[in-house]
């Protein structure tokens, strides 16, 4: 027997699903899997804060030890009500070769406890990356995140080709863990729903142009005058304050104006975007960042605050060396291509079948380099015998290693290289990294059931936590899938919701 009074369920039952979410109907009951810990001596079970049921047996899938298993039990009732508690349906993200559902995201057997962000209300007001991607990681960490969309939905969901079932997988890839509402925020019926979802809103982001929510009436200032709990994050271009202020920008344009494509390609090359949309993600991550710490402090005052971050400061804030040596008076920093600006040898090198990186960063691995390529008389040339000394003859080197290296293939010299304790590794397009045993072993590709586009792979969660890791509790939603449900919330029925959707304030 179980902490619950009802009998084990056998290994061949066992059954993993994302947190929050639900497994399968068993014998005609839905089985609540929402919380993960044993209940306390003479606990009764039932809907506490946070706490649904109780499970006291977790263990490791032997054919994959990243994931775990975890037993089937029944779900707890209601106390006093008698009936069974509803959470959000549920995600499976992959089965095991036995049939077993399993989510690949939890590393420890100690995965026991709600998510740390369990409970908290999350309004996402944004398009495209940056702020998508920040409320998409508070919601891989239990947050309730609601994204609010107009009509015609967030631009994002058009921007393709590939399409997956008409799906963007741009879209895909930064709006898991989300319920989608239609609300339309220029009719004064909509504007007045929203902002009876912020006065219960925990927190709010949005990538809005500054000026926008609060023409809108849902401005920081506004909405903490009757919420004053509320955490507000703003999104921008280029801040708060200052001549640019107000002005609409995109990741490419940041790119350019922080300088990061200044010191971007090669001499011959001029300015070259980074591949990826940087400025947003950084954007987002420094957003994300921002408002766990203003979470925290709440924790101690009860009170929110706003948190700004921007596409150009987030930019800048990670420039690193490349601003220290201009502010130290350096001057601009060139452009040296696939080579490290102040580390020799440090950067892309041609071998007989492709590319390999090598990394040199100290003198230990300068001379286990030399003597691994059938060169230790380059330990004692005064052309390199010191890392400045190499930075400054780095053309000369570079050709010497060139030549030394065309002799063997890619797996033949990171196999040397690694053995000798040489930082390397192979150069990779995106498939060949998503489909190599390294990335396999991380568990960060895991699948989930869309509600269009069927079984899809995404990209998960990047970091793990041993207690409460982050888990794809919700495929990326449809337009407005949750719209009916979420007003249901704010205590709006079938006859209301109906008129306000005819009304035009709904979708």
């Amino acid at each position: 027997m179980d902490q619950t009074g009802a009998p084990r369920s056998r290994p061949e039952d066992a059954v993993v699903v994302a947190r929050d979410g639900m497994v399968p109907m068993r014998d005609g009951v839905r089985l609540a899997t929402d919380i993960y810990r044993p209940a306390r001596d003479g606990e009764p079970l039932g809907r506490h804060t946070h706490t649904q049921v109780a499970v006291n047996t977790i263990h490791y899938d032997r054919d994959h030890p990243s994931h775990l298993v975890l037993p089937v039990i029944p779900a707890a009732r209601e106390e006093g009500a008698g009936a069974l508690r509803r959470p959000p349906r549920g995600r499976v993200v992959g089965q095991s070769e036995g049939g077993e559902a399993r989510v690949s995201d939890a590393t420890s057997p100690t995965a026991t406890r709600p998510q740390p962000l369990a409970g908290v209300r999350v309004l996402e007001f944004g398009q495209a990356v940056s702020s998508p991607l920040c409320t998409m990681l508070l919601g891989d960490l239990g947050a309730d995140v609601v994204k609010i969309e107009p009509p015609h939905g967030d631009a994002a969901r058009g921007y393709g080709p590939p399409f997956v079932a008409g799906e963007s997988p741009y879209f895909l890839s930064v709006n898991r863990n989300k319920r989608s509402a239609v609300i339309n925020l220029k009719h004064p019926e909509g504007a007045a729903l929203v902002r009876r979802l912020a006065e219960r809103a925990d927190i709010i982001v949005t990538n809005f142009r500054p000026g926008v929510m609060e023409r809108l009436g849902l401005g920081d200032e506004t909405l903490r005058a009757v919420n004053p709990g509320l955490i507000f994050c703003q999104v921008s271009g280029y801040g708060p304050r200052g001549p640019y202020a107000g002005q609409p920008s995109y990741d490419q344009i940041a790119q350019g104006m922080s300088g990061l494509m200044s010191v971007t390609g090669t001499p011959e090359s001029g300015p070259v975007r980074v591949g990826v949309a940087i400025a947003d993600c950084l954007a987002a991550l420094f957003a994300t960042i921002g408002v766990l710490g203003a979470f925290a402090e709440r924790q101690r005052t009860g009170l929110g605050q706003r948190v700004d971050t921007s596409l150009l400061g987030a930019v800048l804030g990670i420039l690193t060396y490349q601003t220290g040596g201009y502010l130290a008076g350096g001057g601009d920093p060139p452009r040296v291509g696939n080579d490290h600006p102040v580390a020799a040898p440090y950067g892309a090198f041609p071998v007989k079948d492709g590319h390999i990186n090598i990394a040199v960063a100290s003198e230990p691995v300068w001379r286990r380099l030399a003597e691994a390529v059938g060169h230790p008389e380059w330990i004692d040339d005064p052309r390199f015998a010191s890392n400045a000394e190499r930075v400054r003859h780095r053309p000369v080197l570079n050709a010497l290693l060139t030549e030394a290296l065309a002799g063997d293939t890619v797996d033949g010299w990171v196999a040397r290289l690694n053995a000798a304790g040489v930082p390397c590794g192979p150069i990779w397009s995106i498939g060949q990294a998503l489909e190599s045993d390294v990335v396999r072993h991380l568990g960060i590709v895991q699948q989930v059931q869309h509600d269009r586009a069927g079984l899809i792979s995404l990209i998960g969660p990047a970091i793990e936590l041993t207690a409460t890791p982050p888990v794809i509790r919700r495929p990326p939603p449809l337009l407005g899938q949750h719209t009916d449900e979420v007003l249901g919330e704010l205590g709006l029925d079938a006859a209301e919701r109906a008129r306000l959707r005819a009304a035009g304030a709904i979708g």
